[in-house]
């Protein structure tokens, strides 16, 4: 069997990993790697395999950084099907559609820059694309075996991620032998609002485990709580406008959850609430009629309260207009709007009105790559360029990691702990980490492992 690694190897985005066994090609994920614009196009334009020899493959979860370049796998020939969950496949639909615009708008940002004799920039994919790597979903149910091709059966189990996320438990037959692979996804964590707990799996020789934040340790999800009602109260009493960018999915839906627990039991003042992405409001539609996939404490709410998702102050803002509008809001506001790192929508415009009024407070939630204005943020960095423009940060910038959506130290240790004690964990690769972070995962990993952890290298095939 050979292993290559062709995204998330030494860093956390563009998730594609390359299965061979024999005559049969599997792809784990398939990524849009995120991050500076021209690194950014040169490493989504290019596959490091054939697409259309791959006999099938397998999407963790619907982050655009794992299925984000499924529509170009399919324009250079891919015809197999795509594996995963419903919620999956209905999330997935929703973020590669909006990825059409973000690729036309980049593409007319870069054309505006280049040099008159360079050629045109064109986007990665379009609609036609998108429409016909859709035709290829196929949902499987979490727990059920299934057999794609006869040297091969794989199946699903919670991930704890985000909504639909899975672990892939997969089982190959080699000269004979029964090979058994584990790939992670994102590992969710313990204790989430709204997720089932990650599912334990029995040990396997070939782990591929992600490693986001293998270097720390996770608040607990209600100290956010706690926290976003403290920083409520004091732009209330402040008059100050609370700017979160969040992630469309899982972020955005996680934090008006607690607001609405928090709305709910009168712990915060009331004070108009926006969620300013058309994006999330078509995916909070999709939480909702999957409501019954959610933890017992949604179960337990949605007994009194219709729609965990709503309360009085609270308004998903569709038009162009009305996002303009919010930012002459006058008097204290909490506005949510994508996207979580800052790179792109309408969350920028809020941004450079906000960032330099002391009285305002910028939130940032789950995990800012390098080279964004997210990770600028959080770093409180004095000047920021944001559209093109330089502004000083005088706004107050907090930042929640309680609501990361990734194991920390303590969840991983739980999760290889069981695997340990059933069959063993043979090899390890580590993925989707930048480099401190998988290597203080790796130092743990070892002492479960048969074979010292490989942190893996980008394009590099390993056979094991």
């Amino acid at each position: 069997m050979k292993i290559t690694f062709c995204g998330a190897a030494g860093e956390v985005t563009g998730s594609q990993h390359l299965i061979e066994c024999g005559s049969l090609r599997v792809l784990l994920d398939c990524g849009l790697f995120q991050g500076r614009r021209g690194e950014t196009r040169a490493k989504n334009s290019h596959f490091h395999h054939n697409p259309a020899e791959l006999d099938f493959v397998i999407l963790s979860h619907a982050h655009i950084d794992h299925c984000g370049n499924l529509p170009s796998l399919y324009a250079k020939g891919f015809r197999g099907p795509v594996y995963c969950t419903d919620p999956t496949a209905d999330i997935a639909d929703i973020m590669l559609r909006d990825s059409v615009n973000i690729q036309a708008e980049d593409a007319r940002y870069l054309n505006k820059k280049r040099d008159p004799n360079e050629p045109r920039v064109e986007p990665l994919y379009g609609e036609r694309e998108v429409h016909g790597i859709v035709k290829q979903f196929d949902p499987v149910h979490m727990g059920e075996w299934i057999q794609p091709h006869k040297e091969v059966r794989f199946r699903f189990s919670e991930a704890g991620h985000i909504i639909g996320s899975a672990i892939t438990e997969l089982e190959f037959q080699e000269a004979g032998e029964t090979r058994r692979l584990v790939f992670t996804g994102d590992l969710g964590r313990r204790d989430l609002p709204l997720l089932h707990d990650p599912a334990l799996v029995n040990g396997c020789d070939i782990l591929i485990t992600e490693s986001t934040y293998g270097n720390r340790v996770h608040a607990p999800a209600s100290d956010l709580k706690a926290e976003l009602a403290r920083i409520v109260r004091e732009a209330v009493k402040s008059g100050g406008k609370v700017i979160i960018p969040a992630f469309s999915l899982g972020r955005t839906q996680q934090v008006v959850y607690f607001l609405n627990e928090l709305v709910n039991a009168k712990e915060i003042p009331r004070v108009p609430v926006f969620v300013d992405s058309p994006l999330s409001n078509r995916l909070t539609d999709v939480f909702r009629r999957h409501a019954d996939l959610f933890d017992a404490d949604v179960q337990a709410t949605l007994l009194t309260d219709a729609d965990a998702f709503g309360f009085h102050g609270l308004t998903y803002v569709t038009s162009q207009s009305e996002s303009m509008g919010l930012n002459r809001h006058r008097g204290p506001v909490v506005i949510i709007a994508a996207s979580g790192m800052c790179e792109s929508g309408r969350v920028l415009h809020h941004l450079k009105h906000a960032v330099e009024d002391p009285a305002n407070t910028i939130v940032m939630i789950g995990f800012q790559a390098e080279h964004t204005l997210g990770r600028r943020l959080v770093e409180r960095l004095p000047r920021l360029r944001i559209l093109d423009r330089e502004y000083e940060l005088r706004a107050k910038v907090e930042t929640l990691n309680g609501l990361s959506g990734h194991a920390d130290i303590h969840d991983f240790k739980w999760w290889f702990d069981h695997m340990a004690q059933t069959t063993g964990i043979g090899q390890a690769f580590l993925v989707h980490g930048e480099p401190t972070s998988a290597a203080a995962l790796s130092a743990v990993l070892k002492d479960y492992c048969d074979e010292p952890p490989i942190i893996a290298e980008p394009f590099k095939t390993y056979e094991v």
